[in-house]
């Protein structure tokens, strides 16, 4: 059995916002840190629900659903974004979450490794 993992002090660590970094695998789903301050274009997800944890800071996840609304999340919320729904998380002021999805989510610029792409997981 493995230690417990600080998901805090690990998303804090990363170098690039928007990025994500695997911790964990379970029963087909992984678990991404990643951190962001400003905002990240509309985008979606045909293929599975994306699940957003905050652990510090604020995020927002703003949707289309069809009708536009946006989701204040504080840390310790949870909210899941169904598949096919456009979203774009926003963080006015750094914050760091816990995203959990069937594969690497990222739109970041470098924050979807190859092995993502072929739902893979990492080796």
């Amino acid at each position: 059995m493995s230690d417990g993992i600080d998901l805090a002090t690990l998303a804090t660590g990363l170098d690039e916002f928007w990025s994500q970094q695997v911790v964990a695998s379970a029963n087909g789903s992984l678990f991404k840190v990643a951190k962001g301050i400003g905002e990240v274009e509309w985008h979606q997800h045909d293929d599975q629900d994306e699940v957003f944890l905050v652990l510090t800071g604020e995020l927002i996840v703003r949707l289309r659903d069809p009708e536009e609304r946006a989701v204040p999340l504080k840390p310790g919320q949870l909210f899941v974004v169904p598949q096919g729904v456009q979203h774009a998380p926003v963080a006015a002021d750094e914050a760091s979450f816990l995203i959990i999805g069937r594969s690497i989510t990222s739109t970041a610029e470098g924050g979807k490794p190859a092995w993502s792409e072929a739902g893979g997981a990492p080796a």
